[in-house]
């Protein structure tokens, strides 16, 4: 029997008529057109159904819809100012970090939450809060390259 929720995503409200075992990674996709939150596994191994939710990465694909009310979630789509990319995606597009773009809504995103949580992190930092999104493309280095530039980019120089 379908519940009625309501979800604020990328700073826009949503009423929406659910099933209780769907999960936030199908809302977003099939009733919101939001398809940048990628579905790959589907059992939380890979990360490219990684959104942001209270400002932290979760894996929508685990995430039942019904329990994501009142909490405001951010995805891929709502990271860019209008037709502008932020710097995380700027730096991931700048330094080749992109191959097939599978992974890349999850990594950056990651790398979002990592970068206000931390601005100035270490390669071990950015390797672990990297750790859950799987990349088969790249070899990582140019993601951890454009990781480091976002977060050059991102943060006042000292004078």
């Amino acid at each position: 029997m379908k519940r009625l929720i309501e979800l604020r995503v990328n700073g826009e409200d949503y009423q929406l008529a659910v099933e209780p075992n769907v999960t936030l990674a199908e809302v977003l996709r099939d009733q919101l057109g939001l398809t940048g939150t990628k579905l790959s596994c589907g059992t939380g191994e890979c990360g490219t159904c990684t959104v942001l939710m209270n400002g932290r990465p979760i894996l929508s694909c685990l995430a039942l819809a019904v329990d994501c009310q009142n909490h405001p979630i951010l995805t891929i789509e709502g990271l860019s100012i209008g037709e502008e990319l932020n710097p995380v995606q700027r730096a991931f597009h700048d330094c080749g970090a992109i191959q097939c773009g599978f992974c890349t809504p999850g990594m950056v995103l990651a790398t979002t939450a990592l970068l206000k949580a931390n601005p100035r992190p270490s390669m071990a930092e950015i390797q672990k809060a990297l750790e859950g999104n799987l990349c088969r493309c790249t070899g990582y280095n140019k993601i951890i390259e454009a990781v480091q530039q976002a977060a050059e980019q991102m943060t006042p120089k000292a004078k």
